[in-house]
């Protein structure tokens, strides 16, 4: 399990403790003790969001009793303990039919998030004025617009995703934010830019890409 998936699953197992009646003592049991101190981590983290939640029902767990206690267990499943076998055992063996499926998984849940952030950026980015001066028309091989996609085998980011170097050169090209005559004419307009190729007395993102020679396909 990843670290956030294991914060949660410690929310979850905390969140129906603190709810039974008379319960004083909390035990958590993990296989990684590591993960069970980013809870209590005050600085800064990824997993804030989780951490802020569990401690959240903690500190109600804490008001409604000064004695109240919890502690953690540091239990690797290489120490074969009998009882988290059985419970390995059995979770594998549940077998459960959920109402919506679809909409419980985490590949849902991450998709709903990403297509909310997507449709947001499109509706600012086509408000924007400047879409149609700097950003390059992406055409996929039946030269129809690629659609936006950040996710792994996306339609673009799978061509130079393996090189850091490429990724970054790649999206300067993209956005023509690049140290190429038609950029540094934005901010140094008083400036002259002598450019390699004679046919054009400036360097442009499209000749570069396209048509000039000193620049090969890649």
């Amino acid at each position: 399990m990843t670290t956030k998936a294991e914060l949660f699953a410690i929310r979850c197992n905390i969140n129906q403790a603190i709810h039974l009646p008379n319960i004083e003592k909390i035990f958590i049991v993990i296989d990684s003790i590591h993960i069970a101190r980013r809870i209590f981590d005050s600085l800064s983290h990824p997993y804030q969001s989780q951490s802020a939640a569990i401690l959240g029902e903690l500190r109600n767990f804490f008001k409604r009793n000064i004695n109240s206690s919890i502690k953690f267990w540091n239990c690797p499943s290489n120490h074969k303990w009998p009882l988290h076998e059985r419970i390995d055992k059995e979770t594998k063996e549940l077998n459960i039919s959920p109402i919506f499926p679809c909409k419980l998984s985490w590949d849902f849940s991450k998709k709903s998030e990403y297509d909310s952030i997507l449709n947001n950026w499109k509706m600012i980015f086509q408000a924007s004025d400047v879409k149609d001066h700097y950003f390059i028309n992406l055409l996929n091989e039946n030269s129809n617009s690629i659609k936006l996609y950040a996710v792994k085998d996306s339609p673009w980011l799978k061509f130079f995703g393996h090189s850091n170097s490429l990724y970054a050169r790649a999206t300067r090209a993209i956005i023509n934010h690049a140290p190429i005559g038609e950029y540094q004419l934005r901010f140094f307009v008083w400036k002259e830019f002598k450019f390699l190729c004679s046919l054009y007395p400036i360097e442009l993102r499209h000749h570069i890409l396209h048509e000039c020679r000193h620049f090969n396909n890649y």
